[in-house]
């Protein structure tokens, strides 16, 4: 099947708004370690709503994850893949039976914007899992960069986003196959393997997404504590969004819910209870592959911390993925 080839102006979205849904959902750390969504809403709501913030430091400044994503896209721009170069495997780190955060996740973004297309799979599961287990050595560490970079794959390529989540689930024994044959910690990963699919099965059977096909069945959920409580029945330690498999899920049922609905979007996979810094980072990076940034208050990204270093990165992974399309 012919690939759609995404604009630049695409790419920059993606990137540009990867940084706004970190700085909004992070608040300078206020929002971040907020656990009560209507908490956010209310002060959002004082604030004047999305269309009167400025995103700019020193309140609004982005955090850690964007710092992390733009590492991640410069040096996929660069060439640089090690953490200690010269050594053979200096990049790994021993496994982690808690690296289950969302760390790996919240940066990957990125690897899928470099490796879109269908024949590059074997590449993104290959540099996804490797990136993300230079941190988050744990199935639901890293296969959550996994995720998220297959997610921005899909996206670039124009694919909707009610079939990510099965094409997701047929992408992990694939990823299996790689960590197996990389012979790395084999037994202890295959211990910790069967979460991260099962959660995601169960997820995506609650929203009649198994087969990849539409409408999806997603709850309207329209308060912002039913919101929080609904993520907090997919989390780890009653964080919602701060593990590998959730901040993801949480992305992706925003995505599905809001379509092309800015406001939507960030009401539910920005502004609420638990990690919304990262999930927003993944939300808002995906949506902006499709929506784009016109239909944002200006305020957002104008000023945003970092915004010119976020455009040029999404121009060199553009033409770095698609320059001979």
């Amino acid at each position: 099947m012919e690939e759609t080839v995404p604009s630049v102006e695409a790419y920059e979205a993606a990137m540009v708004l990867s940084g706004v849904g970190d700085a909004l959902g992070y608040r300078g750390g206020r929002w971040e370690y907020c656990t009560s969504g209507p908490q956010i809403h209310a002060e959002l709501a004082e604030l004047g709503g999305l269309e009167a913030i400025t995103l700019q430091p020193p309140e609004w400044p982005v955090s850690d994850d964007t710092i992390l994503h733009l590492a991640t896209a410069e040096g996929l721009a660069t060439g640089t893949s090690q953490l200690r170069p010269g050594e053979p495997g200096g990049y790994r780190i021993p496994f982690n039976p808690t690296g289950t955060g969302c760390g790996a996740a919240m940066r990957s973004l990125a690897i899928g914007l470099r490796y879109p297309h269908a024949w590059e799979l074997p590449t993104l599961i290959r540099v996804s899992i490797e990136s993300g287990r230079m941190t988050h050595h744990h199935p639901t560490g890293y296969l959550g960069a996994l995720a998220v970079a297959l997610f921005g794959a899909l996206g670039a390529r124009g694919e909707p986003p009610e079939r990510w989540g099965a094409e997701l689930l047929r992408v992990l024994p694939l990823a299996w196959d790689y960590v197996e044959g990389a012979g790395v910690a084999v037994g202890d990963n295959a211990a910790a393997w069967p979460f991260f699919g099962d959660a995601w099965h169960r997820y995506l059977e609650s929203r009649g997404l198994l087969e990849g096909r539409g409408p999806p069945q997603v709850p309207s959920l329209p308060s912002p504590a039913e919101r929080d409580a609904a993520y907090l029945g997919w989390a780890l330690e009653g964080w919602p969004g701060r593990s590998g498999h959730d901040a993801p899920m949480v992305a992706l049922e925003a995505l599905l819910a809001a379509g092309g609905c800015w406001e939507d979007l960030c009401a539910r996979g920005v502004l609420h209870g638990g990690d919304n810094d990262s999930t927003g980072t993944i939300a808002a990076g995906c949506w902006g592959l499709r929506g784009g940034l016109a239909p944002v208050p200006p305020g957002l990204h104008c000023c945003l911390e970092h915004r010119g270093r976020l455009r040029d990165a999404a121009h060199r992974l553009h033409a770095l993925a698609w320059g001979r399309c």
